[in-house]
């Protein structure tokens, strides 16, 4: 090994100058960490910034807190593969936000430091804080660690490393770039708290909208450079674009991923968002509880989320940019993930790498830093303060909290290294705001929410949509292949022909070059047996294509299953002649492989190749029953292929250039769940309605209702069987809640005082007054500027129609 670090790597597309990028930017942010350390004197300082913070450090506190670096990676891989509707992907917030224009203002009027102390405020319990601290630092682990899972997809192809050799071990790149950021991110976090992380967010909101706009010019140049030798303005890139792409790539909702994105899935996606983001720990922070007044708080966090998609449209235009560009290249046929990194590695040049990258990793720090200073708030609030050393001064909590947030990040690099799959990571939090969204809901608008049925409702949520449905299948393995939970959703297979567009040849000019190398490859193993299995894997040679030639896209879905998280897989069925054909085979292959290692001379050898080497596999018949598990029953499936669903029909017409055909497994083919039970699709089987033919949007879309619906209704019942809480506490929390804001604290506690000695003026601010409803007058300020944002929403899926048209005419 040469050296204590090696990169194993077959392109350097980054020099000098974009490394001298990168150190100038993280020097700024430690520098910032630092300066900001100096302001520091109470616990609001660190958590919270003194709430000094105006409507343009709040806005880009909200862009950064909710724009990760994986949103550009996500959203140029599926315009890549999928068009222009794969901004969906990202776009499912977006009527979300109107919502906060609302939200902003509740966060500020809590003027608390953590949603851990609103709990403990409105429900007289100190243990529900601990019980929300405790469920916060896990939800930033969790959060934080997707971020962090994106680096290795995001850096590799700019930097040209994929791997690195540490102390003579061979590791993904991640492993050196996640802890190193982290440690960055740590330093002037840990210094500056909240403040620092708002600057630098300011810096890093700045680069991540540069980076959403960066590669467009240079792209579009380099399409003119490409396709017209005669030379152009870059404007032409547009017509040149259109030209290159099939034109169904350019419709916003109606390629063939639209019917994954149907207005239901939507509807209710947009509710359980509504619904949890509300608990997410970090918004009493960026969504307006560090803002120095309500406008502030309002303003920022609207038009920070606005911000980010706007640029979802950029990355969607540099996705496009890069189809046309290099639908050919060989790194993108096989992992399309790789769209941003590589069109920024073959389109810019030295020093913007450097900046691209720092944009990235902008993106991603501008979010864990939130999460670190209010996890840290939450520990020291909710835990140290009020059990651990009530009597701590400012100085000791402010320490507590750098030392705490250490825990938080740490946490989420581990999590990341581990679990490097972010769909794993974002399952375990999807549902996680769930467990304290009902209390947090009714305990706003409803004097009738008690302490009780706070806690019944978060042990409902933890028990029937975690607990339950992870420990029932490891407690119970033979609820897996039980029949009656083996549903899945029919599958079909859409097949349109239509005519090949130029970068559809490129495609499979990419394909042809990959099956030729795979092919040299399989020729130069030397078992006969193991070269004939790879050869046969391959398949038939892609054949060439001409532009204008009749191409047919083939689309499958369904094939979802109602109970499992993770699908099911088949476990058992009866064997056909091509499972004897390859069963055969083994059985030669492993005969020769014996033969081999008993004309070995050394014993000790000879019986070690033997004992790796195993049984002989046992023979099959047609019509014997073999399994992949170790159950006992029917012969070893090792090395077969799964079965696969076969036509029920020939393909029927659905239009001029489109076959429908649906399919089915055998019914000989038995399967075992994978995954954890989804119970709440108990409460569709028992009413029961059948789902086989259902989409796959609409079978996720169905999990959403129990988990929205039931804890309410928990709560409400329970609260009418509980004892209410005092009502000096509610009279005082709702008085609160009415009470605008004053940016003076000295002047804000004297109206906090005022507003509560007049009890019939609070009254006459209630929609519903004499009744225990909470719910407030909407002023015309409100609901003004509630409506302005449901038209910008328009108005950006609006801009995305525009741009899918610009070089058309």
């Amino acid at each position: 090994m040469r050296g204590f670090v090696t990169a194993l790597a077959t392109r350097i597309p980054m020099v000098l100058l974009d490394y001298v990028v990168l150190a100038v930017y993280f020097v700024v942010l430690v520098a910032i960490g630092i300066i900001a350390s100096r302001k520091i004197k109470r616990q609001e300082d660190y958590f919270m910034g003194g709430r000094s913070f105006g409507k343009l450090l709040q806005t880009f506190a909200a862009f950064g807190a909710g724009t990760g670096s994986s949103d550009p990676v996500n959203t140029a891989r599926t315009t890549f593969t999928s068009g222009m509707s794969g901004m969906w992907s990202v776009m499912y917030w977006l009527f979300v936000t109107p919502f906060y224009w609302i939200t902003g203002v509740w966060y500020r009027r809590m003027r608390h430091l953590t949603l851990g102390d609103w709990f403990v405020e409105r429900y007289e319990s100190q243990r529900l804080g601990v019980g929300y601290a405790i469920f916060g630092i896990l939800f930033f682990m969790v959060y934080g660690s997707m971020f962090f899972s994106g680096i290795g997809k995001v850096a590799a192809p700019l930097i040209g490393v994929a791997e690195v050799t540490v102390l003579g071990a061979t590791v993904p790149i991640e492993y050196l770039l996640v802890p190193s950021i982290g440690l960055i991110v740590l330093v002037y976090g840990m210094a500056g708290g909240l403040e620092a992380a708002y600057y630098t967010d300011l810096i890093q909101g700045i680069c991540i909208i540069l980076l959403s706009l960066l590669l467009v010019p240079f792209g579009l140049s380099a399409l003119v450079e490409k396709f017209a030798p005669e030379g152009g303005s870059w404007w032409l890139g547009f017509r040149i674009m259109h030209e290159q792409i099939p034109k169904e790539h350019f419709s916003v909702i109606g390629s063939t991923n639209s019917s994954e994105f149907p207005l239901h899935r939507i509807i209710a996606v947009v509710v359980i968002n509504l619904v949890g983001i509300v608990v997410q720990p970090h918004f009493i922070a960026t969504g307006g509880g560090s803002a120095k007044d309500e406008n502030s708080a309002r303003i920022g966090l609207v038009v920070g989320n606005f911000l980010k998609r706007f640029c979802t449209i950029g990355w969607v235009l540099t996705a496009l940019i890069a189809l046309a560009l290099f639908a050919d290249h060989p790194e993108l046929i096989n992992d399309p993930d790789k769209t941003w990194g590589v069109a920024s590695r073959e389109l810019l040049g030295p020093g913007l790498r450097g900046l691209m990258l720092a944009c990235l990793l902008a993106a991603l720090m501008s979010s864990v830093d939130a999460y670190m200073v209010v996890g840290s708030a939450l520990v020291v609030r909710n835990i140290y303060a009020p059990y651990i050393n009530p009597q701590a001064s400012e100085r000791e909590c402010i320490n507590v909290g750098r030392l705490t947030g250490t825990f938080t990040v740490v946490g989420s690099i581990v999590i990341a290294l581990s679990i490097n799959n972010m769909l794993q990571q974002l399952e375990l939090t999807w549902v996680f705001p769930v467990l304290f969204a009902a209390p947090f809901w009714i305990g706003m608008f409803w004097r009738g929410a008690t302490t009780a049925a706070a806690w019944v409702t978060v042990t409902f949520c933890a028990f029937m949509f975690f607990v339950i449905p992870f420990a029932a299948p490891r407690v119970m393995p033979s609820l897996r292949t039980m029949e009656q939970y083996q549903t899945i959703n029919e599958i079909v297979e859409t097949k349109t022909t239509r005519p090949a567009a130029p970068t559809d040849v490129a495609k499979r000019v990419g394909q042809m070059t990959a099956w030729k190398d795979a092919q040299a490859a399989a020729e130069a193993i030397v078992d006969p047996v193991q070269r004939a299995e790879a050869l046969q894997g391959l398949g038939a040679e892609p054949l060439p294509l001409e532009v204008g030639q009749s191409l047919t896209d083939t689309a499958k879905s369904g094939g979802k299953s109602v109970f499992w998280s993770r699908g099911v897989v088949p476990v058992s069925w009866l064997a056909t002649d091509a499972d004897v054909e390859t069963r055969t085979r083994q059985i030669e292959n492993w005969k020769r492989e014996q033969a081999a290692a008993e004309a070995v001379t050394d014993a000790t050898w000879r019986q070690r190749l033997l004992d790796e080497l195993g049984a002989q596999p046992v023979t099959l018949a047609v019509g014997d029953l073999v399994t992949t598990a170790a159950t006992g029953e029917g012969k070893d499936a090792t090395g077969l292929k799964l079965p696969a669903p076969q036509p029920m029909s020939d393909p029927q017409p659905i239009g001029d250039q489109t076959t429908r055909v649906v399919m089915r497994y055998r019914e000989d083919v038995k399967f075992t769940g994978k995954g954890n039970f989804r119970l709440e699709f108990l409460v569709y089987s028992l009413a029961g309605l059948d789902l086989t033919k259902s989409s796959n949007a609409t079978l996720s879309t169905l999990e959403l209702p129990p988990k929205i619906i039931a804890p309410f209704l928990v709560m409400i019942l329970c609260s009418f069987l509980t004892r209410k809480n005092s009502q000096a506490a509610l009279d005082r929390y709702y008085a609160k809640m009415k009470t605008p804001v004053d940016p003076d604290p000295e002047k804000d506690r004297q109206r906090l005082e005022q507003y509560a000695a007049d009890p019939a003026a609070l009254e006459a601010k209630k929609l519903f007054p004499g009744t225990s409803l909470e719910m407030q007058r909407p002023s015309w300020f409100d609901v003004i500027g509630f409506i302005v944002c449901f038209v910008i929403c328009f108005g950006v899926i609006g801009v995305a129609v525009w741009v899918a048209q610009i070089g058309t005419g």
